[in-house]
């Protein structure tokens, strides 16, 4: 599970921005906002590089 939504919402950034930044399709980072499936290790890291804030700040977990 990750905390995508959260971040986006916090800091006020569209999903189409998040997408066009990671080269990927909205739909791609939809599915990831929306925990319909998780991005790759290296994927987070760029999600977090590009939000400037720690990976673990973006992942929550699973209980």
């Amino acid at each position: 599970m990750n905390r995508i939504k959260e971040v986006l919402e916090a800091k006020g950034i569209k999903q189409t921005w998040l997408a066009e930044k990671l080269g990927k399709s909205y739909n791609m980072v939809n599915g990831y906002v929306q925990n319909r499936q998780q991005p790759r290790l290296e994927i987070l890291f760029q999600i977090a590089k590009i939000l400037e804030i720690e990976v673990k700040d973006i992942i929550k977990e699973n209980k």
